[in-house]
């Protein structure tokens, strides 16, 4: 991946449920693609079974997982979370959003950037109780963090 690509796939991060980009270059704005709690081997943090194979949904465990995907993401085009611009969130259920509401003031504030929120049907995995997507600004001179994983 270089700086001037437009359409950005991460290495060791959790592929794409289809054919699209985790990242879309257009100019200094970079789009991220909906982003969710699922790991590089499918798992999704947040969500568990127990022996009885009840599932066990943490919306404040899938949050903080979903903002640190968009964070690793977004080092990989040069920037970081403190370049969004915009956030647009997708919660299962507007009974989450007190939780995700908590998680994300530890990343934000009023003066991160414009949000929001809203509830859908459903996401693409019965797992997931949120998904993430946003627009950065990230100019294109910057070079992408060099880490293990990204």
């Amino acid at each position: 991946m270089s700086p001037g690509d437009d359409a950005i796939l991460v290495e060791g991060r959790a592929a794409p449920r289809g054919r699209f980009p985790h990242l879309k270059r257009a100019g200094d704005l970079v789009f991220v693609s909906g982003t969710s709690s699922r790991r590089p081997d499918g798992t999704f943090a947040g969500a568990g079974a127990d022996p009885m194979g009840v599932t066990d949904l943490d919306i404040r465990a899938q949050t903080r997982a979903v903002i640190e995907n968009v964070r690793d993401l977004l080092r990989a085009a040069g920037g970081d979370l403190a370049d969004l611009v915009s956030v647009t969130t997708y919660l299962v259920s507007m009974n989450d959003f007190g939780g995700y509401n908590e998680v994300y003031g530890e990343y934000f504030d009023e003066t991160g950037p414009a949000r929001t929120t809203v509830a859908v049907h459903q996401l693409p995995h019965p797992h997931l109780l949120i998904e993430i997507s946003c627009v950065a600004h990230i100019p294109t001179d910057r070079t992408p963090a060099k880490e293990a994983g990204a």
